[in-house]
């Protein structure tokens, strides 16, 4: 597969990574850690370089399968994984940066990852009680002890990645980014990315499913899906939103390719400093995804997309409030 470099920062990973949450978090249908473990590896062979992860994904259990997983290859990947929340008995209970947290979790984290350095190491969300500066500072020394190699933020505003980057220069952001998610680029975030020579790390790349033509106003969600409380997933927008998976379909079609290739193929061109991390839970899903690197959209095909979803507004948030006011702080 194709290789990227995450800005200047010197890392690199193929152009297609693997989001590891929804193996087993999120979407009500979880695989075995034994099913978990063999995608993970599928994906690596087929050229997969960037899995990403996080403490509060199980909790914990997440951390556990990436690390079981990818120890047997760990010279040929980058693992990447988040700290920033307190969890008590098994739940997240608000938000904890402080620099005596992050160490603590970090040694915890390399010990279920089974590994002894985290490649990245994502602040997951901003925690507006610790400057950004003091958790900066917490990852630079974990850097110095030869713990952490590289420094990541996910879903912070323009200008606190500014004021991080000062402290520990910022090898990516992790942002949801998306044909029907589009904030980075009117919210300064790739501008602060162009600027800084900082990665970015396309999350939900194919809003988490919509995208794929594998949903619909008809579609009944599991029982423990986190999707049932977005906004997007209700059937009136779900039914709005429609025409941006036609106009997939539309493009596709031309290319011998489906939607969510197209959805892949597009993030790419956008930037070459911008790797998308689509999670699945099934094989021939995994091999469509990681088969987007091959798509290639030329100049009138990106034009003739900008103008089509110009005209198609999204309906729905893509969180509730509550959800909403952690991201862009």
């Amino acid at each position: 597969m194709q290789k990227r470099m995450l800005g200047k920062s010197g890392l690199e990973v193929s152009a297609i990574g693997f989001g590891c949450m929804g193996l087993n978090f999120s979407y009500g249908h979880a695989l075995s850690n034994a099913e978990s473990i063999k995608l993970i590896r599928d994906a690596a062979e087929r050229g997969a370089t960037l899995f990403d992860t996080a403490e509060v994904y199980g909790p914990f259990t997440n951390e556990e399968i990436v690390g079981e997983a990818l120890r047997p290859i760990r010279d040929r990947v980058v693992i990447a994984t988040k700290f920033g929340f307190n969890i008590v008995d098994g739940k997240m209970a608000g938000m904890n940066s402080r620099p005596e947290h992050i160490r603590e979790v970090c040694d915890a984290s390399l010990k279920r990852l089974g590994i002894e350095v985290i490649d990245l190491y994502y602040q997951h969300r901003v925690d507006p009680a610790v400057p950004i500066e003091d958790v900066a500072g917490a990852v630079k020394d974990l850097i110095a002890a030869g713990k952490v190699k590289h420094f990541g933020l996910s879903e912070p505003g323009a200008q606190t990645v500014r004021r991080a980057h000062a402290v520990q220069p910022v090898t990516a952001l992790q942002n949801e980014y998306s044909l029907w998610t589009r904030g980075p680029e009117t919210n300064g975030i790739l501008q602060a990315c162009e600027e800084l020579g900082v990665g970015l790390v396309a999350y939900s790349p194919l809003g988490k499913g919509f995208l794929t033509g594998a949903m619909g106003k008809d579609t009944k969600l599991e029982a423990g899906d986190f999707r049932a409380m977005l906004p997007r997933f209700t059937p009136e927008a779900m039914a709005a939103n429609q025409a941006l998976v036609d106009l997939l379909k539309q493009i596709g079609k031309a290319k011998t390719a489906t939607p969510a290739q197209i959805a892949l193929a597009w993030l790419l061109a956008r930037k070459p400093w911008i790797a998308p991390i689509p999670g699945t839970t099934k094989l021939h899903r995994l091999e469509e995804n990681i088969g987007a690197a091959d798509v290639v959209l030329t100049q009138a095909d990106l034009a003739e997309i900008e103008k089509a979803a110009a005209a198609i507004k999204v309906e729905g948030e893509r969180y509730p409030p509550h959800l909403m006011a952690t991201t862009g702080r």
